[in-house]
């Protein structure tokens, strides 16, 4: 599932309860979306069997901490 601007609001106030649902590697249509909290990162990427572990940088969601990338092509069974 998407990582919706309200969920980003919710996690922001402390009172989203179904992070479990956003964060991580979320398998989707035609790709993989990625999102973690990384709060002090200055760049976040994320490399896999999927792109010859060359890696791809996420990107930040506002000031939240939370850095997502959509990767398109990788799919369940990909390690990373």
């Amino acid at each position: 599932m998407e990582l919706t601007d309200h969920d980003v609001y919710l996690f922001n106030e402390g009172t989203h309860f179904a992070l479990g649902n956003k964060l991580g590697a979320q398998v989707a249509p035609g790709g993989v979306r990625f999102s973690v909290w990384a709060p002090s990162a200055e760049q976040v990427w994320v490399g896999g069997d999927f792109d010859g572990w060359e890696g791809q940088p996420l990107q930040p969601r506002g000031d939240s901490g939370i850095w997502t990338a959509f990767v398109e092509h990788a799919h369940h069974g990909h390690f990373y």
